[in-house]
């Protein structure tokens, strides 16, 4: 079976409280972070018609800040299928009620798999890729799974080569004293 990822796309906009703001007056990182893995999870699950945990998450860089009184948006869709496992795709904005100036906040990618009722891996349809985007975030997708295996490999214990790192080390703000 396949589906095509309009078909789980999910956006959801929620106004920023007070009770959600750090001791700065921003709003709270982890509180944008539960959001996006509630919309990650129901865009998953949407897709899956199961229910579906969080394997794990590529990168999440806060680029904007958000303020209380701040509008904010999260858009989900599914970029890549695997057998089990879903990536989702998450874009965070928030909008400036009173101007309706809109800031990209961050965007990341949730690895999502599909759960039966006892808890195991279960098959999830692919994706109908049908236009050039779509092929671009499954192709971007790859490309991330490539370069997370290949990451893990280079400093895997039994790996780790100390004297190509030494150097670089050297000039950061750390102090060597290796025995």
């Amino acid at each position: 079976m396949f589906k095509h990822p309009k078909e789980s796309r999910i956006t959801i906009t929620q106004l920023m409280l007070p009770s959600h703001s750090n001791f700065s007056g921003k709003i709270h990182g982890g509180f944008i972070l539960n959001l996006m893995d509630q919309i990650a999870f129901a865009c998953a699950s949407k897709h899956s018609r199961n229910y579906c945990v969080t394997a794990s998450v590529n990168k999440v860089d806060f680029l904007n800040p958000i303020d209380v009184g701040e509008l904010v948006t999260l858009k989900a869709s599914v970029n890549y299928t695997g057998r089990t496992s879903m990536v989702v795709g998450v874009r965070v904005e928030s909008e400036v009620v009173q101007t309706g100036k809109k800031k990209h906040c961050n965007s990341s990618y949730f690895t999502m798999v599909a759960k039966d009722d006892n808890g195991k891996n279960v098959p999830v349809p692919g994706l109908i890729l049908d236009t050039e985007e779509s092929v671009r975030r499954f192709a971007r997708s790859l490309a991330r799974q490539e370069q997370s295996r290949k990451r893990s490999n280079r400093f895997k214990s039994s790996e780790f080569k100390i004297e190509e790192h030494l150097e670089s080390i050297k000039s950061q703000n750390a102090k060597l004293e290796l025995k």
